[in-house]
This record gives C-alpha cells, structure tokens and sequence, in this order.
C-alpha cells in the first residue's frame, strides 16, 4: 500500500483535506480518559495533528517514510515506521503495552489493511472495556453542478480502471467493510455516522487532490496521463463559469467507530 503513495508524497500532503473537529471530538468523547491515542496508516499526519490537541499523547505510525517526512512535527507526536505486519512482541516494544491505548484511529487508510492481523493487535493494544477504534473515509469531492459534471466521467470511467480493488470499500462509505467491534456509548449500531470537511480550493489545489489518488499514479505508471490536456481544460472551462476563481470544496465522511469490550 505504501508504494502508491511513496512517489506522490508531497502532493498527498499538500492536496488531501483535513478533518472536521467535529469528527475528533465525537470519537473522543466516546474515550473516558484522553492519554494515548494510536493513528494507523498516519500518511503525512492530517489525524494526528488534530488528535494531539485532545489526547496528552498520540503515536502516529505509516509505512511510508516519505510520508511521514511532510507531518507536522509536535511534542506530544511520536511517529513511527513500522512494518506492513507485526508481531504482538513487535507491537509491545514499538508501539504500547497491553490494554493502555484510548483511542486506535485510522483516516482513510483501513480499507489497504490486513483486517484480521490489524483487528488482532487493536484489540491488544485498547484498554479493556471501553477503548475504542475509529475509521473512516471521505468519498469524492463535490463542488458544484458544472464542475461535478466534469468530475463524476473522469471519476467513473477515466479513473476507475486504475484503482486497487479496495477502494471499492470507500465507494460504499465503508458499509461493507468487516467491523467486529460494539456500539459505543449511546449508539445502537457501528456507523458509518455521517460527518462532512470543507475547504476553499482554486483550480490548481483542486487538481493537486486528484493528483495525489494512488489511481492517479499507477496510471502514470502504465503509460497514461489521466490529466490531459483536453481533460484540463474541460475542468477549467467549468470551474471559471461562475467567475469564482475560489471555490468551497466538500468531502462527505463516514466513521465506523466501536469499542473494545472484554475481549
């Protein structure tokens, strides 16, 4: 998975959208206490920075180095490289003892990982009952009829040959995805619990997005170029008919969030 990401790193930092507070103050108020949170599959540290600012103190693992070069350095972030898989005595001395993480916290990554071993070193790592693990996802950007209308062809038929069949797991906002974890505290179910990120984009920001999806790369990598010239100016030619050079850009997100238990 770390591969898709390596050779587009710094776009991925630059392109990808932070998170709602919302989001963080939902998952954290589901913690009783709020002294160590994990951020799995942390990339260049969009959850991180946000979960330090509620948690005394978050370790943020990827195994990505280029990734984790563009994080946003903090004193209470540890960031690790770790391996793709890891033992249980690999998790003890790298991560954190038995039963002593609040929150395990995945943004956009869950649907890359080996769910078995990952829900396995989860359930060792959170305290007992009531830790809990969030993921999510944001689906495709939206921005306005003209511009969605360029977007959903190129998104549909330009793109999707090139995507790894998990990203079919994002498609369905993450319903489909194998979640054995218990509703917390005053919920009936494990989501997806609908939240939404906004942020203002010029043109050059919103394609520096498209260009950092993994699709984007192993496109390049075949031989194809899915920005085109032709495709560019399709998307200029909508993005400019509103005379907006600037435009708010929305994400649609879905968390399935959970807690441990006694197991």
């Amino acid at each position: 998975m770390a591969d898709l990401f390596i050779k587009q790193a710094e776009q991925y930092a630059e392109g990808r959208p932070s998170y709602p507070p919302q989001l963080f103050e939902f998952i954290a108020s589901k913690t009783p206490s709020h002294d160590l949170a994990w951020d799995v599959g942390a990339g260049s540290g969009q959850a991180a920075q946000s979960l330090s600012g509620i948690y005394k103190n978050v370790i943020a693992t990827d195994t990505s180095p280029k990734q984790l070069a563009f994080a946003p350095r903090l004193p209470n972030i540890r960031y690790q490289l770790t391996p793709p898989t890891m033992s249980i005595a690999e998790l003890e001395s790298s991560i954190a003892p038995q039963s002593s993480i609040d929150a395990v916290t995945i943004a956009q990554a869950i649907h890359w990982f080996d769910l078995p071993n990952f829900y396995q070193q989860a359930k060792w790592v959170l305290k007992k009952p009531h830790g809990v693990i969030a993921a999510w996802c944001y689906t495709v950007p939206e921005v306005n009829e003209s511009v969605d209308a360029v977007f959903q062809p190129y998104y549909n038929i330009a793109v999707e040959p090139y995507w790894d069949p998990a990203r079919k797991l994002v498609d369905n906002k993450y319903e489909t995805i194998d979640f054995p974890f218990e509703p917390v505290d005053g919920a009936d179910h494990t989501g997806p619990f609908p939240f939404v990120t906004e942020r203002l984009m010029d043109l050059d920001s919103y394609f520096t997005y498209l260009r950092s999806w993994s699709a984007y790369q192993t496109a390049k990598e075949k031989g194809v170029e899915l920005l085109s010239n032709d495709v560019i100016e399709e998307f200029k030619r909508a993005w400019t008919e509103d005379g907006q050079d600037k435009k708010v850009v929305k994400h649609p997100i879905y968390l399935r969030i959970g807690r441990v238990g006694n197991e």
